[in-house]
């Protein structure tokens, strides 16, 4: 009975841990995927002229709203989903966003 009982505490302590990397690997998707509405909006202030609607500061402004609810969405999402694992999502999350911004950087200047 004891080695029953010890084969199914192993087996969720491993799903508890495969859990735990599932949520820091689609933490780390959706930091990134954050940086997207950034470029978007960076573009868009590149494009803009002097008598456009939108103006440098809205397209701008614009990138750095998407990229906040797409970071706000999906952190709400797993703490109802899974608020065990929100911790370590929302780390990973601003560290994937941190490291596409830092990737971005440094491509932008090694391409000048």
């Amino acid at each position: 009975m004891y080695q029953v009982c010890h084969v199914v505490h192993m087996h969720d302590e491993v799903r508890k841990q495969d859990m735990f990397v599932a949520a820091i690997v689609v933490g780390l998707v959706v930091g990134v995927g954050c940086f997207t509405p950034l470029i978007f909006g960076m573009n868009l202030a590149r494009k803009a002229t002097p008598t456009s609607n939108f103006g440098h500061a809205g397209s701008l402004l614009l990138g750095v709203l998407l990229s906040l609810v797409i970071l706000a969405a999906a952190t709400i999402a797993c703490v109802m989903l899974a608020r065990d694992l929100a911790v370590p999502f929302v780390v990973a999350e601003a560290a994937g966003l941190i490291a596409a911004a830092i990737a971005f950087g440094v491509t932008k200047q090694l391409g000048k």
